[in-house]
């Protein structure tokens, strides 16, 4: 069966950046203070739960393989470029609330000013956020933030590597702000009834489709080119992290890579 790794929680590897060499060592329990080289790898890794976290992602990759996948080609192939783009823009307007609150949490003034601009504009002259027209038309363009990058910011540590099926990498303390993201979105809280239900399941299935197309490709790549695409995957999330918490531009990743808080909506479909 192929295998593939996926989710608004998977963490994408840039073509050619997957381990070729021999595979690191399963350091399933502490190892010994006589052992400076393994101790050193088992902090660098930190999975102390590595066996229980394989498992998981185990159990993920056949969900990725029978469902994720499948569907994000799919949309891929019948879905036209232009709508996949609206949607990834829609769904990004969408998040500004968030992102903007955790602008202004990490005193980035002129971060949060860009995201509220970027909202006002691509609410009217974009018609709702299908057009993002703040970037092609004024050279502003959307960042991602969430909770889990604010906690970080404050001096929270991350914790352990944890791998949660669907949602993919994480760590406590992006699971935190996943959930503080979630309970923070005014979107949670507007209206009741069938209707809002409807539209909240429908964004929710939008943000995974739209997440898992913009990962076909880096996440292939992953699976060809690494003799454990466990270990990579976990090593590159945790590089990209700590990129995204520094504000780092320069560190090209999918814009809709969209792990435990992450946000979407900054890039173009294929």
């Amino acid at each position: 069966m192929r295998q593939s790794t996926v989710s608004p929680a998977g963490a994408p590897c840039p073509r050619g950046a997957a381990a070729r060499g021999p595979p690191a060592r399963r350091l399933r329990h502490p190892p010994p203070a006589s052992d400076p080289e393994a101790v050193a790898e088992f902090e660098q890794t930190n999975d102390p739960a590595e066996p229980t976290n394989r498992r998981l992602y185990a159990v993920h990759q056949g969900i990725d393989s029978y469902v994720l996948r499948p569907v994000a080609v799919g949309y891929r192939a019948v879905v036209p470029r232009p709508v996949r783009t609206g949607v990834r823009n829609v769904l990004g307007n969408l998040r500004t609330p968030v992102i903007l609150a955790n602008d202004m949490l990490q005193g980035e003034p002129r971060r949060a000013g860009d995201t509220l601009g970027r909202f006002l504009i691509n609410s009217t002259l974009g018609l709702g956020g299908i057009f993002d027209v703040a970037a092609s038309r004024f050279g502003v363009r959307g960042h991602a933030e969430d909770y889990g990058q604010t906690l970080a910011r404050w001096g929270v540590g991350e914790g352990p590597y944890v791998f949660v099926p669907v949602l993919g990498p994480s760590n406590p303390r992006d699971l935190v702000g996943f959930g503080l993201g979630i309970v923070s979105d005014p979107l949670t809280w507007f209206g009741q009834g069938a209707i809002v239900d409807g539209l909240t399941y429908g964004r929710t299935g939008a943000t995974v489709v739209d997440t898992r197309e913009g990962l076909i490709e880096p996440l292939d790549d992953l699976e060809r080119s690494s003799l454990d695409s466990y270990a990579t995957l976990r090593s590159v999330y945790r590089q990209r992290r700590a990129a995204e918490i520094r504000n780092d531009t320069s560190r090209a990743t999918p814009s809709s890579a969209g792990s435990t808080g992450f946000g979407v909506g900054t890039g173009e479909p294929r």
